[in-house]
């Protein structure tokens, strides 16, 4: 059912095509999706070929189930098992593309005056795939959101790009982001693609209905306050300019919400740090995106249902879902649309079907 595809990471020429068993994956919006499979070896010629093809930080993993490419990513760690019967298996650990910007550093200083906020995402790859060995062949639009920004992202900091796209999204009226694996249906090319989507990420026009009682197999609704806060303060870059007075961070002004307070809510401080930032402007918007988020923090909840029921991809991530529930904590029924955020896959064990756990939020 599922194959990898192992490829030269910057060419992405294939090396060799292999067969998976226990593939456990997961994408997600926000957040830098996983992959777990294990090659089975057995015998000697297959062992030489898994040798040859997987090279840890310079390969490339495609999944296929079926025709479909169902993830991609970087090959990171690789793991040889052997069980008391002898038998050999080559565990994969890779981390999608997002990950490969976890490894890339701003090295030279980038600076953008009034430009749309796509515009200094795309800018931040391209600044990526400019340099020698550094094209790992994302690809990428020339959609724009309509908010324009100031950012200036020195070298004396070292930045990590995906640092620097999760806080540019982050901030008031920022945008989601992810890069995404698919087959281009024209060519049969396998195409990774930087998705951007201000405020959010949308795909997908057909509703789809999960039920419970029905394809849903189980569900998990969290209630948190852990995170939330109506007080917050945001903490900056420091100033190390004038070596004869303390060196003290940037700050926001202190942020309250009132209302709660006078609704009887107890006052919960909140604060984050962005270490990179030095303009007043650009640090007070990350400081009031934070405490909108933190005031009601969102809840996740999950379903899982059995891939054998229902017809789901990953490509469902960014799509609205509506979901129906009966039991007895919905006792009058739930019966809402929520925004798919995340999915994770996996594999079939003790006589139970392959699952997919939808991660969901209010549409």
């Amino acid at each position: 059912m599922y194959r990898a595809l192992l490829c030269d990471l910057r060419s992405d020429q294939v090396l060799d095509a292999l067969p998976l068993t226990d593939v456990s994956l997961d994408d997600y919006i926000g957040k830098t999706g996983s992959a777990n499979v294990t090659v089975p070896l057995p015998n000697r010629q297959l062992a030489q070929r898994a040798r040859a093809a997987v090279e840890p930080g310079r390969t490339a993993l495609w999944i296929e189930r079926g025709p479909e490419i169902w993830w991609g990513g970087v090959v990171w760690t690789a793991n040889i098992t052997s069980n008391e019967r002898g038998f050999l298996g080559l565990q994969i650990g890779a981390g999608g593309w997002a990950s490969y910007l976890d490894h890339r550093v701003v090295f030279a200083t980038q600076q953008a005056t009034a430009v749309d906020q796509f515009d200094i995402a795309r800018g931040l790859l391209a600044y990526a795939q400019a340099v020698d060995g550094g094209d790992i062949g994302i690809e990428f639009g020339t959609e724009v959101s309509g908010v324009v920004r100031d950012r200036t992202y020195r070298r004396y900091d070292q930045p990590r790009i995906r640092e620097l796209l999760d806080e540019l999204g982050a901030v008031e009226g920022g945008f989601e982001w992810r890069i995404m694996s698919f087959r281009d249906p024209g060519s049969g090319r396998r195409i990774k693609r930087l998705q951007l989507g201000s405020p959010v990420i949308r795909a997908g026009t057909t509703e789809i209905v999960l039920d419970r009682p029905g394809p849903v197999m189980s569900y998990g609704w969290p209630i948190d306050a852990t995170v939330q806060a109506n007080a917050w303060q945001t903490r900056g870059a420091t100033d190390n300019r004038n070596q004869t007075a303390e060196s003290l961070p940037l700050m926001s002004e202190v942020l309250v919400e009132t209302a709660d307070i006078a609704a009887g809510w107890p006052r919960l401080d909140g604060t984050a740090d962005y270490s990179t930032v030095s303009e007043q402007a650009t640090l007070d918007a990350h400081a009031r995106a934070d405490l909108a988020a933190a005031r009601r923090p969102r809840t996740i909840p999950e379903i899982t249902v059995a891939l054998d029921r229902v017809q789901l991809s990953p490509a469902l991530l960014g799509a609205d879902i509506r979901v129906r529930i009966r039991d007895d904590w919905f006792a009058q029924g739930l019966d809402e649309r929520y925004r798919v955020v995340g999915l994770a896959i996996s594999p079939p064990l003790r006589g139970q079907p392959e699952t997919a756990k939808l991660f969901l939020e209010g549409a």
